[in-house]
């Protein structure tokens, strides 16, 4: 019986900073010590998004802060823009934390 590498089974995603799942099998195809492997491994990884979302709003309010004192109407649109992304994957991060244990081969990128 082959043993699964786990780690294998997630890809780090620059854009949100944590690995993601990418299962190549249905949840049932893995056997049922593979999907315990694979919960702890998401797990571990889970407990990383609160830190990753601190993270994010650190810069959306040192950006906030930059859009209060800025005056070029072009900067404050790159600003408002830069906030919106970093918005936009704590979105994400939020989505990928509220995943149950049986982890969903669909992606939220």
């Amino acid at each position: 019986m082959e043993v699964l590498d786990v780690l294998q089974l997630f890809v780090f995603d620059e854009r949100l900073g944590i690995a993601l799942p990418k299962l190549e099998l249905e949840w049932e195809g893995y056997s049922e010590s593979d999907r315990a492997a694979i919960v702890t491994q998401w797990e571990i990884i889970r407990g990383a998004i609160p830190d990753r979302v601190f993270l994010f709003e650190r810069e959306i309010n040192k950006k906030q802060a930059e859009l209060f004192d800025e005056d070029d109407f072009e900067m404050s649109c790159l600003l408002n823009s830069d906030i919106a992304e970093l918005a936009s994957r704590i979105n994400d991060l939020h989505i990928w934390y509220r995943i149950n244990q049986e982890i969903e081969t669909r992606r939220h990128s």
